[in-house]
């Protein structure tokens, strides 16, 4: 798993924003409401889900609906899915990283691979 880890890093990629910044969790069970904008990669699989893998888009601080940018870290969780951390071309501490994706990682064992 870490190779797949790995081999998303550095790689160019397009996010379809579906959840938003500023916007809530689609299921009303849960109260989460996205501080960064959250989507998915297109063609993509993940076997874990059997949907798209999601992507948390560091660095526009308004709601977005596409974003074209760059793996800069995966977190991978402990059930073996993973989550792309994608920017413009800025890189983020796995810290930094950690504290904007808290909102919805906390519910989760996981690592940040950089």
């Amino acid at each position: 798993m870490n190779n797949e880890c790995e081999s998303w890093l550095g790689k160019k990629v397009k996010v379809i924003i579906d959840r938003p910044l500023g916007s809530r969790h689609p299921d009303s069970k849960f109260k989460t409401v996205y501080p960064v904008n959250y989507g998915f990669i297109p063609d993509t699989f993940s076997e874990v889900d059997n949907e798209e893998i999601d992507a948390y888009v560091l660095g526009p601080n308004f709601p977005i609906k596409k974003f074209a940018g760059i793996v800069i870290a995966v977190i991978k969780r402990d059930n073996d899915e993973i989550k792309l951390v994608v920017t413009d071309y800025q890189d983020y501490s796995k810290e930094e990283i950690k504290k904007l994706t808290y909102f919805q990682e906390k519910y989760h064992q996981s690592k940040i691979v950089k």
